[in-house]
C-alpha cells in the first residue's frame, strides 16, 4: 500500500482524534493506583472516549477484545485489560490508547507508575520517553525513514538499555495502521524519503535487558524473553514544512512539560 499523505485540514481532524486520545490517557492515568485492575482502566477509558462521540479504535481491531492495551512490567505492549489483573504498589503500566473522531485515527502510549517505583523504573521511563523525543525530532523532509530509529537507538543503547526488534512504529490516519513501517532502530539512511503530509506513530518499545521478545499464551501479549520491565510511549505526528507536528498533545503542552506528566 503506498504512503497516505494529509492535507492541512486532515491533519486537524486526525489532531482531534489525538487530543481526544491524550484526554483518555490523564482519566486513566489518574485511576492508575494499587490495587485498581486493568479492565477498570479500559472501561474508563471507552466510557470517556464514546462521551465524547469518539470511538475506541483498538476495540475488535484484529479481534482484540478490550478497548485499550494496558503492558505491567515485562508485558512490552498488547497487553489485555483484565478483571484479574491488578495493579500493585511499584509496578509499572504501559496504557496504549487508539481513538476515531469522524473517519481519522491516532495512537498513543504512555507508561506510568503505580504508587511509589523504584529509581531504575523510573529512569527506564524517562529514557524511553526521552528516546520518543530524539526520533520526533528526526521527522523532516529532508531524512529517511530510518533517521528516526536511528536516533531512538543511539539514545536508548548509550543508556545501557536495548530496543525491540520485532515491532515497529507505523502510519495513521485514515486507518489506525498503514504505511510506512518505522522500526526504532537502524542506519539513517535505511527507509524512504520522509515526506511533509505523512502522518506517523512513533513508538519506541525499551527493554531494560535483552530486545528479544515473545507473544504470551494469550495470542496477543507480547512479554520480555528475560522477564525484565520495558516501557513504550508514543505519539502521532504530523510532518509539515515546519518541522514534526504531535497530533497527540495540546499545542500548550511542550516537551519538558509532557516530560513532567511521568514523574
Amino acid at each position: 500500500m503506498a504512503v497516505r499523505l494529509y492535507t492541512s485540514r486532515e491533519v486537524e481532524l486526525i489532531r482531534k482524534a489525538g487530543l481526544l486520545a491524550f484526554e483518555a490517557h490523564m482519566v486513566v492515568k489518574k485511576m492508575i493506583t494499587p490495587g485498581v485492575t486493568t479492565l477498570e482502566l479500559s472501561h474508563a477509558a471507552l466510557n470517556y472516549i464514546t462521551s465524547k462521540k469518539g470511538k475506541a479504535a483498538f476495540l475488535g481491531f484484529s479481534g482484540f477484545p478490550e478497548a485499550i492495551c494496558t503492558s505491567v512490567n515485562d508485558t512490552v505492549v498488547h497487553g489485555i485489560p483484565s478483571k484479574l489483573t491488578v495493579l500493585k504498589e511499584g509496578d509499572i503500566i504501559g496504557v496504549d490508547i487508539g481513538t476515531e473522531v469522524d473517519g481519522y485515527f491516532a495512537d498513543t502510549a504512555w507508561t506510568w507508575g503505580v504508587g511509589k517505583i523504584s529509581e531504575e523504573n523510573k529512569r527506564l521511563l524517562s529514557v524511553t520517553a526521552k528516546s520518543l523525543y530524539k526520533g520526533i525530532k528526526e521527522a523532516v523532509a529532508s531524512n529517511r525513514i530510518g533517521a528516526i530509529g536511528a536516533s531512538i537507538q543511539e539514545y536508548v543503547e548509550s543508556n545501557k538499555y536495548s530496543v525491540v526488534r520485532s515491532l515497529v512504529g507505523h502510519g495513521v490516519g485514515k486507518s489506525v495502521h498503514e504505511e510506512p513501517q518505522i522500526p526504532n532502530f537502524g542506519k539513517r539512511k535505511n527507509g524512504i524519503q520522509i515526506k511533509n503530509g505523512m502522518v506517523l506513530a512513533i513508538e519506541p518499545m525499551v527493554n531494560c535487558g535483552v530486545y528479544d521478545v515473545y507473544t504470551g499464551d494469550d495470542k496477543w501479549s507480547v512479554k520480555t524473553r528475560d522477564g525484565k520491565n520495558s516501557a513504550h510511549f508514543e505519539h502521532t505526528i504530523a510532518v509539515t514544512a515546519n518541522g514534526p507536528s504531535i497530533c497527540t498533545l495540546p499545542k500548550d503542552l511542550d516537551e519538558k512539560k509532557a516530560m513532567d506528566l511521568i514523574n
